[in-house]
């Protein structure tokens, strides 16, 4: 009886609230009670059904009201169009890089290590010791944390030979991550309409840096030894640029490490044009077989705008990098800076210092080298087993990539679509070529999860790169 009689009540209330107006009152539960003669359990049994349908709301204290139903109607931007006028460079689609993938697939596409390579313990104890301190509730200084400072700059100071001026705190600006540095440093030292000239092929991320600040990229060929002096002269000379971005230790893509020789014979091209190395130490954590030398650490004079990032290294989560630069290229970044962000999380800064001064950071860089290198190894080995085809043509001493040749005249687009389809995520290497690309290349994170599928991985590469020749 109980159940027909709210059945009853609802009906009726329904044809109420379908003429009332959004927003109307209910009568009170008394007022049902007394119209449809129903106890009030089944009156408040009725309100509970309009309510679940969405055609009714309560409000403790005040009463019931007939819920305001909002029309679907499309949404109308055209006025957009004119307002942002023509865009200066074609938006770039998103990096395959920064793609999430379903947790079984076989990835080889990410830029970042996986969680089990992060000093994960350090990272937590040091964000909840931030949380407890005064870097919580602080605003910190535009250009950083001064220990964080310190600790930038005396890193860099220890690898300088005797006879050059090692960096000051001063000279440090911290970032909330690289890319924001590299943005910038080449609007504050290049200047929209400007040339850059740039190792070729590059970091995608320095790629869309420039383009969004309307730089003009120059490339520069580079191989497994860095690019040569005598063809970036000639670029220098050209273009009349005053800007070189390179990564000099295990260069993303390619791995390639500058040689002592290379770094000397680079630094002094730039010294007799009268113009800057943007030099991107991205990896300074990551050496397997050899050790990291900036190039930074051979210049005093302030041609070289040194960037050392820590969020690859230490957490994705702490965006926390360094520029270091000396004289007034310094003070045009920290301009920069101030007006795109003001300063960096003081949160962020003290986590970070705190991870890299604990001891166990030693510990983990170590730990964290034996663990590239056997990733790295069973993926070599891997593809030189199962897809012969993809040419490695230097095992890089460190880093997180493998960068591989693939056949001339192989359909990169079909190969990446039918490795994800067979459950394998790649990289396709256009995407590292600030201009037309110089062949078929494939990026191979070995640093990414499940480091024990990378011989099927490789397997399937190998079988659609056969299918991709028929």
């Amino acid at each position: 009886m109980n159940n027909d009689s709210s059945s009853r009540i609802v009906a009726h209330l329904k044809k109420w609230i379908s003429s009332a107006a959004p927003g109307a009152k209910l009568p009170s539960t008394r007022s049902l009670v007394a119209e449809y003669q129903a106890s009030p359990v089944t009156v408040q049994k009725a309100l509970q059904t309009l309510t679940a349908q969405g055609l009714i709301e309560s409000r403790p204290g005040v009463g019931t009201f007939v819920r305001a139903v909002r029309s679907a109607r499309p949404s109308d931007y055209g006025w957009q169009t004119a307002a942002l006028r023509s865009p200066l460079a074609p938006p770039p689609p998103a990096s395959s890089t920064m793609r999430n993938v379903a947790n079984d697939a076989i990835s080889f596409h990410s830029g970042y290590p996986d969680r089990e390579l992060l000093p994960e313990r350090l990272v937590r104890a040091a964000i909840a010791r931030a949380a407890r301190g005064d870097a919580a509730l602080f605003r910190p200084p535009a250009a950083g944390m001064p220990e964080l400072q310190s600790w930038f700059a005396h890193e860099l100071g220890a690898s300088t030979p005797a006879g050059t001026t090692p960096p000051n705190p001063s000279d440090v600006v911290v970032l909330p991550g690289s890319q924001s540095g590299l943005s910038s440093v080449f609007s504050a030292l290049a200047g929209r309409g400007q040339p850059l000239l740039m190792e070729s092929p590059s970091y995608w991320g320095a790629i869309l840096a420039a383009g969004q600040g309307g730089v003009r990229i120059v490339p520069v060929p580079s191989g497994p030894d860095g690019p040569d002096p005598a063809e970036l002269a000639r670029a220098f000379e050209e273009s009349g640029a005053r800007l070189f971005y390179a990564q000099p230790n295990y260069a993303n893509p390619t791995g390639a490490q500058w040689s002592a020789e290379r770094r000397e014979q680079v630094l002094d091209v730039v010294r007799a044009k009268g113009a800057f190395l943007v030099e991107d130490d991205w990896a300074h954590d990551f050496g397997i077989s050899s050790n990291p030398v900036p190039v930074a650490s051979r210049d005093d004079s302030g041609h070289v705008v040194y960037l050392r990032s820590l969020t690859k290294s230490v957490s994705p989560s702490i965006r926390v990098a360094a520029v270091i630069a000396r004289g007034p290229a310094r003070e045009r970044i920290l301009a920069d800076r101030a007006a795109e962000s003001m300063y960096v999380s003081g949160l962020l800064q003290a986590a970070a210092l705190d991870v890299v001064t604990q001891p166990g950071w030693q510990t983990h860089l170590r730990s964290l080298r034996h663990q590239l290198e056997s990733r790295r190894d069973l993926l070599v080995t891997s593809l030189r087993q199962h897809a012969p085809q993809a040419h490695i043509e230097q095992v890089p001493k460190g880093g997180l990539n493998l960068w591989a040749r693939l056949p001339d005249g192989t359909d990169l687009e079909r190969l990446t679509r039918d490795c994800e389809t067979a459950g394998v995520i790649i990289a396709g290497g256009n995407e590292w070529f600030p201009a037309e690309p110089a062949g078929p290349f494939i990026r191979l994170n070995y640093s990414g999860t499940n480091p024990g599928a990378f011989p099927e991985g490789a397997r399937i590469i190998g079988q659609m790169l056969e299918r991709n020749r028929g």
